[in-house]
């Protein structure tokens, strides 16, 4: 696709999306809001359930607080669900259902050898990305991690993870040196309001080509491994 960016601009900062894009995690956001609408009484397999989950559904990438806030309008339920979904998402995590997404390290590994700043983003709460990086071993893989608390609080599609990791790394001058990559159109809408110059979907998460596209990708790959390929080739 045509490159967005100015003339004798080049990326110098990677923005990477974790779950579905760096992190494969087999369905678990599913099986953990399972969890969280238990908690609230909605009761499994019917209609108000289907409609909850479908919401979930389409609405990946973007901050879990604020979907629950959505499906049941009060903010302590919101933060009850928000609490269950996170316990549970945890102990997913910590009996073994993550693994990287193939090629994910080697391509942040890439991105770094190439002097470019990487930093892995996300709209789960710290202690869930925290139980994730852990999980993985990549505490020390990135030069920052960020989820919506470090931003102010507002998760995707709001562009401020994008800005915040822009602005605590100073590794670019200019939002056109910036290169978003995700598997959500959330991450796409995200990555387009901060001005990013690539913004890259991925096919390994919950959206396809057409919604990546049509949430502003600039470009739509088969994974995060091909990216470091993609920056090299428009000239980064």
């Amino acid at each position: 696709m045509t490159d967005v960016k100015g003339p004798g601009d080049r990326v110098r900062l990677v923005v990477l999306d974790m779950a579905g894009t760096t992190v494969a995690d087999g369905g678990l956001v599913e099986q953990a809001f399972a969890a969280a609408a238990r908690e609230l009484g909605v009761e499994e397999g019917s209609a108000d359930h289907a409609a909850k989950l479908e919401y979930v559904r389409a609405t990946m990438g973007e901050s879990k607080i604020s979907v629950f806030r959505h499906l049941f309008g009060d903010e302590a339920l919101a933060r009850r669900a928000n609490a269950a979904f996170e316990e549970a998402y945890g102990q997913l995590v910590d009996g073994g259902r993550v693994a990287p997404v193939p090629g994910a390290r080697e391509a942040v590994e890439e991105l770094k050898a190439d002097g470019l700043t990487v930093v892995l983003s996300t709209g789960f709460a710290r202690v869930t990305q925290d139980a994730i990086l852990a999980a993985l071993g990549w505490r020390d893989l990135v030069d920052l991690t960020l989820c919506p608390a470090d931003a102010g609080g507002r998760g995707r599609p709001h562009p401020d993870m994008v800005l915040a990791a822009f602005l605590r790394t100073g590794a670019a001058d200019d939002v056109r040196e910036v290169a978003v990559a995700g598997d959500t159109a959330y991450d796409m809408r995200s990555g387009t309001r901060s001005g990013a110059g690539v913004v890259a979907g991925v096919l390994t998460g919950a959206h396809d080509a057409a919604a990546l596209t049509g949430a502003g990708a600039t470009h739509v790959l088969g994974s995060v491994a091909e990216l470091p390929a993609l920056l090299r080739s428009l000239g980064r």
